[in-house]
């Protein structure tokens, strides 16, 4: 029975390199080397003639395989201009994880797949390497040992102790947390998993962890948690347990900015006479539309629901009391 642990492209690889050796190697020869049958070689040995258009030929005389003419590296990825492209624009928007635990081996993913690609390929990655770039307006403040902890617990299923600091508060406070998702959102890492103090799952920043270890448990991962599902009727990373039909109404001069963007998944516009437009989405908590709402200025005008409303009102309010 052939070995499950080798993969076909592996076994290629050897194929190429034993037969551009000049070795004439066979199908009992490969096989005995790679630990697979000889209809296993035979299969490969079709696909790279066949597939991958290798010179290759039998010589009955050295009662093995050749090649007929000068052959390169082994053409394992083929891949079009547009896939190099969508490619290269999935390195850029790679910054999010610089000085994470995550860059070294993205870095060295991508160095590999570039080294596999054919070498008929003559797209100039050098224009699109001045014309392509990723930028955020704001970094998030990211300890690398602290997110290294967590990222290896969350995929170890590891339980933690932390001592967290919530928004707003100076002091801090123990928990115990078993690590469900890591996930990073709009630029920004979040920890989601089951707080032991509050017996429910709860959102950590990472940022706010001052202190951080494993207690030397596990824990299994429930099948039923979805982050998708989580997050569904947020607004960003906030859930809640309300239901909010929210209704916001932008001036003209906002309007395209709200048609050039999917804001949220349940969203509706309605285009109005004077150049202006209603959003309707279904939330279920009012946190992050608040603010979000205030950072347009004047140019968005909260009508449903009433609490909505009223907690714009506020802190408008507040606003012009310190000014």
């Amino acid at each position: 029975m052939d070995r499950l642990t080798r993969p076909p492209l592996q076994r290629m690889m050897k194929i190429h390199e034993a037969v551009k050796a000049g070795s004439f190697p066979n199908q009992s020869s490969l096989g005995l080397e790679l630990e697979v049958s000889t209809k296993t070689v035979q299969r490969d040995l079709e696909f790279m003639r066949d597939r991958m258009s290798l010179p290759l030929e039998f010589d009955r005389l050295r009662n093995g395989y050749y090649y007929e003419g000068e052959v390169g590296p082994l053409p394992s990825v083929q891949i079009s201009e547009g896939e190099l492209l969508a490619l290269l624009v999935a390195e850029k928007s790679l910054q999010q994880y610089r000085g994470t635990s995550f860059e070294k081996p993205l870095a060295a993913a991508f160095k590999k797949l570039a080294a596999s690609l054919p070498e008929n390929v003559t797209i100039h990655l050098a224009d699109w390497e001045q014309t392509i770039s990723f930028r955020t307006s704001a970094e998030s403040t990211l300890d690398l040992k602290t997110f290294d902890t967590l990222a290896k617990a969350t995929a170890g299923r590891k339980q933690l102790h932390l001592t967290y600091r919530k928004p707003g508060k100076k002091g801090t406070e123990p928990r115990v947390v078993d690590p469900y998702h890591l996930a990073n959102i709009n630029g920004e890492w979040f920890l989601f998993g089951h707080c032991h103090l509050r017996n429910d799952i709860r959102t950590f920043v990472p940022a706010r962890i001052e202190n951080l270890k494993t207690t030397g448990k596990t824990f299994p991962r429930p099948a039923k948690f979805s982050l998708e599902k989580r997050l569904r009727d947020s607004f960003g990373v906030v859930s809640g347990a309300g239901e909010f039909a929210v209704l916001i109404r932008f001036t003209e001069q906002a309007a395209d900015y709200i048609r050039e963007k999917r804001w949220h998944a349940s969203q509706t516009i309605t285009e109005r006479a004077d150049g202006s437009l209603d959003l309707r989405l279904k939330l279920s908590s009012l946190d992050e539309v608040q603010r979000w709402l205030l950072g347009w200025g004047g140019h968005a005008v909260p009508l449903e629901p009433k609490e909505l409303v009223e907690s714009v009102r506020r802190a408008a309010e507040r606003l012009l009391a310190v000014t």
